[in-house]
This record gives C-alpha cells, structure tokens and sequence, in this order.
C-alpha cells in the first residue's frame, strides 16, 4: 500500500460495489466464432461430400459393406482436412485481452491500492506512471509532466502532452505512459473503452474468399449442377430399363462423381499448404493457407509510415545554431557552440529519458562529448512541461556547486522568454520554417545564468539565452527504396496510409522516391466523402494521413469497390478492422500487436516490408503451377467421364466398368500426386516483371 498525497480520496468499498453491479467487469469480451459444429456443417454442405454420404449409405443397403467402408474412410480423410484448416485459425477478438494489464493502481478509500485490472470500474481513481499501460479509458483529474504514447490508437509515433487544463485530457486503454504521473477519473471500461469498440468493429466483417477460391468454388458448384442434372436423366433412364433402383442410383452416382472434380479443391489445399510451408522458412508465417495464392494477385499494397517504412526511432537529424546562423547535421558537429546546443537539450532532458526525442538527445550527446558530466551532476529542481505553448525547465547542480538551467520546448515559448533582437528572430523564424518543411519535429533550446537557491515559481520568470533549434525525424529503412521498386515492377501501386502528419509522411515519402507523394489526403477529409466520390478519389491518392481506424476501414472498402486486390500492413490495434477487411492482411512479428497478428492473414517476423516481395513472387508462382496441375485435371477427368457416359448410353453388356469407390480412389490418388509435381515447377522468368493477374482471370 502506498501513502496517499494526492488529496483525492477516490471511490468508498460501497461504491465500487454498486458500479461493479451497474457496469460490470472491466474485461474485453467478445462471441467466439467458427466452432467445431460449425466447420462440420460447412462441410456436410459441399456436393462431393454430399455424393460420398448418398453413395455409401446405398453400399451399405444393399450389402456391399467393404465398398461402404471405402467410401466413409475417404469422408474422413476429406473431413480431417477440413478440420486440420479451421484449427489452424485463431479468433482475433479473443486475443484482445493480451491488453488487458495484469494489475494497476486505484485511490480507494483514500487510499493507494493495487488491484487486477479486471476489478476495475467505472468511477474509479487510476494511477499510471511512466512505463506503464493503461487499462481502461479515462479523464485526467491530477497529472505532473505526463504524456502518453498513442500510437498503438493513432498511428502517430509521436508522444501527447496531456493535463486537466487541456481540450484532450482523456486516457485511453491500451495505450502506455511515455513519461511523468497522471490521476484520472475512469468512464470507460470493457468493450465500451475505445480499444473495445474496435474489436467490436472486427465482428461486422467478413473474411474475404480468394479469387481463385471464387472461381474454383464457381467451376465446382456449375460441375455440381451439371452431375445433378445427368444423375437424374441416367437414373431415369436405366431405371426404367433394369427396374433397380439402387443399380440404378449407383450407377449414375458414379457419373456425376465423374463429372465432379473432387481432385481441384484437394489440389488448392494441397499448394496452398506447401506454399504456406515455404514462406514460413522466408521468415513469413501464413495464418490462412488461401492468401499464398492472393498474394499472386495483389494490385495494391497499403502500408504504415512507422516502422514499416521507417525504423520507428526517433533520431536527431538536424541543429541550428543561432551563434553561426548555421544548420547542421549531428554527425558533423565541430564547433563548440554546436556541442553545447546537444549538451543543453540533453540538460532539460529527463535523467532517464523514456520519451523518443529525449533518448535521442541523450544518445546524441554520448556520440558528441569528450568527456560525460551526466554522473557527476544532480537534478535539483524541475518544472515540468507546461504554458501555452509548452516548455520545460531543469536544475543540475554538481558537487563544486555549479549549476545548469536548462530549457526546452515549443519554440515560440522560447523566443517568448529570451529577449532576442529582431534579426535574430528573423534567424530563428528562417530556420524552423526550413527545418519544418523538410518534415522535422523542431524543439528550441535555451540557457540561463540564474544563480542563488531562491527558485522562480515560473520557468517563464527565468531570462533565458535561446541557443539553437534541434530537429527530429523517424528515418526511412536503408532497404525501402529498393523495395517500393520492386513493387512497381510488379505492376503493383502502393498507398500509405499513416496517423502521422501530412507534412512529416511527404517529406519521408519524397526522400524514399514514394510515386504520386503529391497527392494526400487526411482522415477528416476522407470522411466526409460521399462513397461515389471515395471511390474516385483512393485510385489517384497516394498519402493518407491522420488516419484512425474508421477511416482506413473505408479505404480498404473503396479500393476493393475499384476491383483492386488489397494487401495492408499494420502493427497497431487501429489496423485490425482494416487487417481483416483487406484480401491480404500482413501484420508486423516484432512490433505488432496481438489484435493486428490475429486480423492479419500473414505475419513478417522481422517486420522486413522486402519479404513481402519474395512473397508476392511465391504466390505468382503458386498461382502457375496450380493453373497447370487443374488443366490437367480436368484433362484426365474428361476420359472418365466418356468411360462411364458411353457404356451407359449405348446399353452395353457390361456397363458398370467404373463404380464410385473407382472414382473416389482415382481421385484420392491423383489429387495429390499431380499436386506435389506440380507444386515443384520452377518459378517462370520474368514473373516479377508482369502486372498482376487480373481479378476476372481462370
């Protein structure tokens, strides 16, 4: 138990009674799909399984057991398959709860206790610190230097500053607190908190089919109608002959079991399985076998900024010093001036930085000092970020008595507070405008002689000496220009969709040779569209930026409406509607979370975008070979179909040369092996070269 400072007394035992039986448990809890009962019914229903049920119930009626038993083996055998794919797939709604932390911090009876995140109730007093996720949503009554990583939500990599004072002072579950300590008034729990509508969101939408699965499923079912016809017209026919009617049912079973291409859908599953297998030593894992043979024909990848096309840290990028009137890049730092400037952004630094661009900083003055000063100096006061605009200020002192005050923050509260003389901040407005447009987080930086131990009650009372500006940037990949290539070669277009800012994502999309970089779009904007409009528009935009989940949803959808097989990439929980409405949707191994692995169709386990173009080629390849092993199929079908249509035609002496345990047999056996051959063929030259193939090819 921990002393209670705050002067918040948070909710009585009674009340959190009450709420816990008006509100319920603070869990993520969603139905549970595609059960066991439900696959078997799905499988009852396809024709051939359908034909093998008639035809072994009528060997069993008439007596012919060992046929019977045949037939229910090779149902089994088909059966087992069908059930070893639907094992394989998880429900990603239920890995919501991987959110969930196990325990946090609540005021309760004025008291600071720790609890399971799961007792929590609306009402309640949460305490969260830095390091540590929040648990549910929330509105900030009490916080000190508090900002939160969002990006989980958002998309934005960037940490928020948020306070009591401020128009967004809520908390929301799942995201982390990046730095400082906040107390907030919870309002939100369970499936109702914002991470829960989303997996709500999950539960409307559907799984898309294939389009080779499409078209298989449409070949089989006018195969199946075909066999159904000539059934009835053959069995009409030789019962009015022999006056037998299971003679006469078996024998024109066997004809529409010859005309159904049982082997197709055993060959499908067959190469998706062993293209499943060989991605997986790519480093790719396949959660659905169907989208080896998708990938073949994606038209359009959409992608996140952040550490898909970036390596998601934070870096210093550039400097301006106000003394040299110059910008320069850490890695050139010369001058003392330039060391100082990286030194006092480290000062107003935390000690122990959590937030992105105060780990930069610290990482930026190890690579620039000769000697580090960190250990032998001590915070001795702090004021921690705050005004409008926001800065901070902290008091290192040594033991000698020496003592750095150090600021930083927004660069109009800077100027605001260090007296500069106009051409200076002509200066300084010329360099952030620069740094800015090239797409960087711009912080100011100032220095002040105070001395004495009588502190300002405000940073803004100290005279400050602004020093310079350092500028942050997320950097691209070393490899994702060479990767967006290699998309475009293969005729694929690429869009990234990202909750970062426009300015930000143009800059990065323009240095990686991002095609069409011109054209953004934000969510706000995209929203407001009608559906007409949307799908005009998402063809010929390339950038979408400040984009949340309902949005992404929608661009999805108008991509699809345009006919385009849709790959996506995400790693957060506000992908996950849009993971799992996409054709192919391909979660992140290291930085995903659980929501986007279990959405997603494929996961990268190394988060490397240039293994999914080694999985395109893999499905264009899957693709050929299958379309070979089917025509072949179909080629060895028709002599079947000529042996057991013309004896019964023609009313041979011994029309019966083929019965339905023949054709099963003939099936079971050549499925496979031609599969397995086939499966094999080398990859065609030039495969990489070609525009995918076009939704509507068979």
């Amino acid at each position: 138990m921990t002393s209670n400072t705050f002067n918040i007394s948070g909710l009585t035992t009674e009340q959190v009674t009450l709420s816990k039986q008006k509100n319920g448990a603070n869990i993520l809890s969603y139905k549970k799909e595609n059960t066991l009962f439900d696959t078997l019914i799905r499988m009852v229903k396809e024709p051939m399984m359908i034909l093998l049920l008639v035809a072994s119930s009528i060997y069993f009626i008439s007596g012919k057991t060992g046929d019977g038993i045949f037939l229910v083996v090779a149902i089994v055998f088909q059966a087992s398959i069908s059930l070893y794919q639907a094992s394989r797939s998880k429900n990603a709604l239920e890995k919501l709860k991987d959110f969930s932390q196990p325990k946090c911090k609540v005021i309760r009876n004025g008291e600071i206790i720790e609890i399971k995140s799961e007792e929590l109730v609306i009402g309640d007093s949460l305490m969260v610190e830095e390091g540590t996720s929040i648990t549910a949503d929330g509105t900030i009554v009490y916080s000190h230097d508090f900002s939160v990583n969002e990006s989980i939500l958002t998309g934005e990599s960037l940490s928020v500053f948020k306070d009591p004072d401020k128009e967004d002072k809520s908390i929301y579950s799942g995201t982390t607190v990046a730095s400082g300590l906040a107390i907030a008034t919870i309002t939100t729990i369970g499936n109702q908190t914002k991470l829960g509508k989303i997996g709500t969101s999950l539960e409307s939408i559907d799984e898309e089919k294939t389009p080779l699965e499409i078209q298989i499923g449409n070949f089989v079912k006018k195969m199946a109608i075909a066999g159904a016809i000539v059934f009835v017209i053959v069995w009409s026919l030789n019962f009015a002959r022999s006056q037998n009617v299971l003679q006469s049912l078996l024998q024109s079973l066997t004809l529409a079991m010859s005309i159904l291409p049982e082997e197709i859908p055993v060959a499908f599953t067959t190469f998706m399985a062993l293209g499943a297998w060989r991605l997986m030593k790519m480093g790719i894992v396949v959660k659905q076998m169907k989208t080896v043979e998708t990938l073949g024909s994606a038209t359009v990848i959409c992608t996140d900024k952040t550490g898909t096309i970036t390596e998601n840290k934070m870096s210093l990028a550039k400097m301006f010093v106000l003394s040299t009137n110059k910008i320069v890049e850490p890695q050139k730092v010369q001058t003392d001036d330039e060391r100082e400037l990286i030194a006092l952004a480290m000062w107003a630094s935390e000690p122990i930085a959590f937030d992105p661009m105060e780990i930069a900083l610290h990482e930026a003055y190890q690579k620039t000092t000769s000697t580090d000063e960190r250990p032998h100096y001590k915070l001795i006061h702090e004021y921690p970020l705050s005004g409008k605009p926001p800065m901070m200020t902290h008091l290192f002192r040594n033991e000698s008595g020496h003592l750095i005050v150090a600021a930083k923050g927004a660069p109009e509260a800077l100027i605001a507070v260090s007296h500069l003389i106009d051409s200076d901040k002509q200066k300084v407005t010329a360099a952030i405008q620069q740094l800015t447009d090239d797409g960087l987080r711009v912080l100011a930086v100032g220095v002040s002689d105070f001395t004495g131990e009588n502190y300002p009650a405000t940073q803004q009372e100290y005279s400050f000496q602004l020093k310079g500006i350092v500028a942050f940037y997320d950097p691209p990949k070393k490899n994702i220009q060479q990767v967006l290539n290699d998309f475009y070669a293969a005729g694929m277009d690429v869009k990234v969709i990202t909750g970062d800012n426009a300015q930000t994502t143009k800059a990065i999309a323009k240095q990686i040779g991002l095609r069409g970089y011109e054209n953004e779009m934000t969510g706000d904007q995209l929203m407001q569209l009608p559906e007409s409009e949307l799908n005009a528009r998402v063809m010929k935009t390339t950038l979408f930026t400040r984009m949340f989940p309902e949005a992404k949803l929608r661009i999805i959808n108008a991509l699809k409406a345009n006919q385009q097989i849709v790959a996506m990439t995400g790693d957060g929980v506000n992908d996950g509607p849009a993971l799992k409405a996409a054709h192919i949707g391909i979660a992140m191994g290291k930085k995903g979370t659980e929501i986007a692995k279990q959405a997603a169709s494929l996961i990268l386990l190394e988060d490397d975008l240039s293994k999914m173009v080694l999985a395109i080629a893999m499905g264009r390849k899957t693709y050929s070979n299958l379309k070979k092993a089917i025509q072949y199929i179909i080629s060895v079908h028709i002599p079947i179909i000529l042996t057991v249509f013309i004896p019964l035609a023609l009313g041979w002496m011994y029309p019966t040369i083929f019965s339905p345990v023949h054709v099963i047999f003939l099936g079971i056996i050549m499925g496979p092996t031609c599969s397995i051959i086939y499966e094999n063929e080398p990859m065609e030259k030039n495969t990489m070269q070609q525009k995918p193939k076009a939704l509507s090819t068979t």
